[in-house]
């Protein structure tokens, strides 16, 4: 898909549907937890968003892989740690009401916070640009091969991704807001990444058709 300024769209980054923990308003961060029946039916109505794919990578957790399946690609489901959702630590599977005004704030202020036993924003942040340099090394080669690379994710790496793109902090990722179900397009165009679209969501005609 060319655009005059951006290039052509090399890289197509789906959050995963509503899982249980999205449905009960909890951190599932590490939690290994399915979609629901809502969540099953937005991942299939993802499905036309990465037609044509050359490849499909997945965060490791079910209900990224759920998503994944659910597109309906002929092609192998690649498994990347690196985009798997951050680690909330002793905070996973905590409501998000339970959360004291004050952690959130530390969480804001200090890429460096960790909560216990978890991961720090700025580590999540380093393995996602790792991922992207990666796939966007070389000219004909992952994200720009000639068939679009789609990746199923996550909140956290999604938007890690985006700050990536634009060269933003990835404390900018807090000024970022991402539907489940969402599509996020980047391009190659001017040696460099090229931000297309965020937080798209082809399912909206399933809550409001």
């Amino acid at each position: 898909m060319p655009s005059a300024c951006g290039g052509r769209i090399v890289l197509i980054l789906l959050r995963h549907g509503e899982s249980t923990a999205n449905a009960d308003r909890c951190l599932a961060g590490r939690m290994d937890v399915p979609l629901t029946e809502r969540g099953r039916l937005q991942a299939r109505a993802l499905a036309p968003s990465a037609s044509g794919a050359g490849r499909v990578i997945t965060s490791p957790l079910t209900r990224a892989r759920q998503t994944a399946a659910a597109l309906g690609e002929a092609l192998p489901i690649e498994v990347d740690d690196r985009w798997v959702e951050v680690d909330y630590g002793a905070f996973d599977g905590r409501s998000l009401g339970d959360i004291p005004p004050d952690l959130w704030a530390r969480w804001r202020g200090d890429r460096d916070f960790r909560p216990p036993g978890g991961e720090t924003l700025a580590e999540a942040g380093a393995r996602v640009s790792s991922a992207c340099a990666q796939l966007f090394a070389e000219e004909g080669d992952g994200a720009r091969s000639d068939a679009p690379l789609v990746v199923v994710s996550h909140v956290t790496p999604i938007k890690a991704a985006v700050c990536w793109c634009l060269g933003l902090p990835i404390e900018g990722s807090w000024k970022l807001h991402l539907a489940t179900a969402s599509v996020t397009r980047i391009g190659w165009g001017g040696g460099g990444p090229v931000l297309h679209q965020f937080n798209h969501v082809p399912w909206d005609d399933l809550e409001w058709g």
